[in-house]
């Protein structure tokens, strides 16, 4: 395995563990004293929704299995594959179900692994395991194999017979980069901007302040005034309340309001610094200060070709070189079908098959189908406009109409 750095001359080279955990990006200690897993990382409310519009939208997006024939290409439901991708990847979960986790640990972990279950040599099962319990490596061949510890505890080493690996950007092209882990200071800055709110609002949004007197007081009055004070007016259920001062005491305020501090525009930031992480648009996590009506669906369409299709492309390829059988690579092909986030509404929609009807892109049976409509009769027909054939009419058919209703005449 190659690691960042492996080629570059140093004079203190990397040996303490501590050291090469921070040269691949696998710790998770930072500067705010906060150490950020995934798990940890799923707290804060920015990663969360980052993750979960990514999970969800991919989860939503059909794939089929199609067989190409010459210039055509169909549905390959006859396969077992089919019936995995589209209906029943293992026995507890559903298709939306399994692509939403393939992503989940692609943004929080860098790789997915799937055991493959196989019967008369084609895979029929895909058995998802934790991306903590798969250590892959090549081997002196420059194979892949997967050292995989078990639920119950066993280990074994497998290769890619058995294992199904989709992994993301990689430096060492095996292994995928941890999100979480090269970006655990942006995430830890934003969990520790979230835990000063809660703090702060906890003290009934009173940061600091002090009481003042001339008179001094005994420790059984400093006692009975600290622990009556704290009961009166700490917590924001005892915000606003009216204080009682005996013995000259005085309060003065000591705090920072939070506007002061930029403390909104510091959790704001942070929301940026995550979403340009997960490169999800603001408007997804609920931040629509920079939408507007005239860009929202270009945002939207640049959502789908920079964020989705990324996933989907490295997805497809490795259904293609490690799920379909190698006598049928070439033959056979996964797809997911990106239409379902592309669909505009009603007007738009059949104003496009309007369009695509009249130059002979589609069929109105065509279009039906995309509306998940049964065809109609006739509905298979391909208009071609009399001002784009290849063979245009030289009149003499009408011409000859013509002259027939003269000879009537």
């Amino acid at each position: 395995m190659f690691f960042p750095g492996m080629f570059a001359k140093s004079s203190q080279p990397v040996t303490s563990p501590a050291e090469l955990a921070e040269a691949v990006g696998m710790t998770y200690d930072t500067y705010t004293g906060k150490r950020v897993s995934s798990q940890r990382a799923m707290r804060l409310t920015a990663v969360f929704g980052c993750v979960r519009v990514l999970a969800e939208s991919m989860g939503m997006l059909p794939c089929n299995l199609f067989k190409s024939s010459g210039n055509t290409k169909q549905k390959a439901t006859g396969e077992r594959l089919y019936k995995l991708l589209s209906m029943k990847p293992n026995d507890y979960m559903t298709p939306q179900e399994f692509w939403e986790l393939v992503i989940v640990c692609l943004c929080l972990r860098g790789n997915f692994y799937a055991y493959k279950v196989k019967a008369l040599g084609e895979v029929v099962e895909l058995l998802p395991l934790d991306p903590g319990c798969v250590q892959p490596k090549l081997n002196s061949q420059w194979q892949p194999v997967y050292m995989v510890t078990f639920p119950d505890g066993s280990t074994d080493v497998l290769g890619q017979d058995d294992i199904w690996h989709v992994r993301t950007l990689t430096l060492d092209g095996l292994v995928g980069l941890n999100p979480v882990a090269y970006a655990r200071e942006a995430i830890s800055l934003g969990m520790a901007t979230e835990e000063h709110g809660a703090r702060l609002f906890s003290n009934g949004a009173v940061t600091t302040g002090v009481l003042r007197t001339e008179q001094t007081l005994s420790d059984a009055a400093y006692d009975r005034l600290k622990k009556d004070f704290e009961d009166r007016h700490l917590g924001l259920s005892n915000a606003h309340r009216p204080m009682i001062l005996e013995m000259g005491l005085d309060w003065k305020s000591m705090a920072l309001n939070a506007e002061d501090s930029q403390f909104l525009e510091t959790r704001k930031f942070q929301l940026e610094e995550i979403c340009r992480l997960f490169r999800v648009p603001l408007h997804l996590v609920q931040n629509t200060d920079r939408a507007t009506f005239s860009n929202i669906e270009n945002l939207g369409i640049g959502f789908i070709n920079y964020s989705l299709v990324p996933y989907m492309t490295r997805i497809e390829q490795r259904i293609n070189v490690g799920l379909v059988k190698e006598s049928k690579q070439g033959t056979f092909y996964a797809k997911f079908n990106a239409g379902a986030l592309l669909r505009g509404d009603m007007k738009s929609r059949f104003e496009s098959y309007a369009t695509g009807i009249n130059w002979g892109i589609y069929s109105p049976n065509d279009c039906r189908e995309l509306e998940d409509l049964n065809p109609r009769t006739g509905g298979d027909v391909y208009l071609t406009p009399m001002n784009m054939t290849t063979k245009p009419s030289d009149g003499s058919k009408q011409k000859t109409t013509e002259e027939q209703q003269n000879a009537d005449d």
